[in-house]
């Protein structure tokens, strides 16, 4: 269900926090469903569990999911997802431009780069961001 790229500069705890996101858009986490237990979720990613919980953590603070005391964790019913997401994604995206603007990357620099993305000319064997 889940492949973490554990050569990838993005933190596994963020690879891990972005599949739940993307499963929940596409319908296959539906709201109300359990989420593994850290500990099984650990074992089966062959990750520390410390890692599972940060994720978790960073999901349920972000209103993604919910946590019941000795029943487990859950995606949030209450939630619109996708407006969610794309709030997080356009901050991120903001801050990377800032950061691109600091080292004097040019805007239509990066407005190409973007574009290549939409327009697919980004060869990706498994549509990940590029490293």
């Amino acid at each position: 269900m889940i492949v973490l790229d554990l050569q990838s500069r993005v933190p596994i705890y963020e690879q891990l926090k972005n599949k739940i996101c993307e499963l929940a858009v596409i319908g296959q986490l539906n709201p109300g469903d359990q989420l593994p237990s850290v500990r099984n979720f650990a074992r089966d990613l062959g990750v520390n569990p410390n890692t599972v919980q940060k994720a978790y953590q960073d999901l349920e603070r972000d209103g993604i999911i919910y946590s019941v005391t000795g029943k487990g964790s859950f995606l949030n019913e209450k939630i619109l997802l996708h407006s969610q997401l794309e709030r997080q994604y356009l901050q991120k995206l903001e801050q990377i431009a800032w950061q691109a603007r600091q080292c004097g990357i040019k805007l239509t620099q990066i407005i190409d780069a973007i574009q290549k993305v939409y327009e697919g000319e980004l060869s990706n064997d498994n549509d990940e961001k590029p490293d």
